[in-house]
């Protein structure tokens, strides 16, 4: 199966391979992405030419472009960051800070550092092993295998709110609403220098770089990746940083991340998109000895899933969550504004 956008959040470059298919000697010449949903359970079209662009799919082991024809005897390849698995998960007696809870949903607020699903590099300690230990019979969507009970995921090293159906039914209906944006998310996020205007949209697509599969970029071209909206509002001004909060209309992989360092504005220490370097500042051996304490209090991104708000798929009403900020996050916060007051 082609899940892309569910890989786990930190890949290595070499990719292993899961599906090796052969065209009979009588193919006829149709295009790559009908010769695939054939022959593999669960995929779509778009899985496919995302799974083309990422350099996943190839002929022959050569790149391909989406609109590929398939020949006779061509050897198809689909290989991914992460190796084959089996997909049963290990129920892990690990604590979970429930938030609200009925026989339909489960809310909880995920602290930074624990991965979402079980995954190459994180087979054990996640979220999921977690789920498994508490609650049995999780509902799980098609191609989903190992993922029992979701229907979203955020990073690791992001703190806050996630969604977690406990039916069938439930399932089905909050993926739909994800399906169709309606899920309210918003973010707090820190980053580097003051947004300008303090309020915006930014609407260009996202993908994974060409250049290196474990981040995303923006293609403000619209050539790559998948069209992506970012709704964010000037909360707090700290002089070289900020918090922002981010509003999320669609929800791809590293949105916020991405759309935040194309504007010129990367989290504060998001190591995998340069935010942990000095990107706003004086020069003084002082200034940056103060960052280097900060980058210490919050060794993450600073990125906490804030709100969470959906239709609640038995009763129809619509619920809203909110998270308080973590204490590294709010330590950082309280740090800068002290900064900003006394020098």
């Amino acid at each position: 199966m082609i899940e892309a956008d569910l890989l786990p959040d930190e890949q290595d470059d070499e990719l292993f391979e899961h599906h090796r298919i052969i065209a009979d000697a009588g193919q006829t010449f149709i295009r790559i992405d009908k010769f695939l949903m054939d022959r593999l359970p669960n995929v779509t079209r778009t899985k496919i030419q995302d799974g083309i662009h990422n350099g996943f799919i190839k002929v022959n082991d050569k790149a391909i472009k989406p609109n590929y024809k398939i020949h006779p005897h061509d050897i198809v390849t689909i290989s991914l960051p992460e190796p084959p698995r089996d997909t049963e998960v290990v129920p892990e007696n690990i604590p979970l800070n429930i938030v609200y809870e009925d026989d339909y949903v489960l809310v909880v607020n995920k602290p930074a550092g624990m991965v979402v699903h079980p995954a190459y590099h994180n087979w054990t300690g996640t979220l999921v092993n977690a789920l498994a230990y508490h609650f049995q019979n999780l509902p799980q969507l098609p191609g989903n295998d190992g993922r029992p009970g979701l229907v979203h995921r955020i990073d690791k090293d992001t703190s806050g709110l996630l969604v977690v159906a406990k039916t069938e039914a439930t399932l089905t209906a909050l993926a739909k609403q994800f399906f169709e944006h309606s899920i309210e998310r918003t973010y707090w996020a820190m980053v580097w220098g003051i947004p300008d205007p303090p309020e915006g949209t930014i609407n260009v697509h996202v993908g994974r770089s060409l250049k290196d599969r474990r981040i995303t970029v923006a293609f403000p071209q619209g050539d790559f990746g998948r069209h992506a909206i970012t709704h964010y509002k000037l909360l707090k001004d700290l002089r070289y940083v900020s918090v922002v909060e981010c509003r999320l209309e669609t929800g791809r992989t590293h949105q916020i991340r991405a759309h935040m360092k194309y504007i010129g504005h990367t989290l504060f220490n998001d190591a995998m998109y340069g935010g942990n370097d000095i990107l706003k500042g004086t020069v003084f051996t002082k200034y940056k000895q103060f960052v280097e304490n900060c980058f210490k209090i919050i060794p993450r991104q600073a990125l906490h899933a804030k709100t969470l708000g959906f239709v609640h798929p038995h009763t129809k009403e619509f619920m809203r969550f909110e998270s308080e900020l973590p204490s590294d996050f709010t330590e950082a916060i309280e740090k800068w504004e002290h900064y900003v007051k006394y020098t």
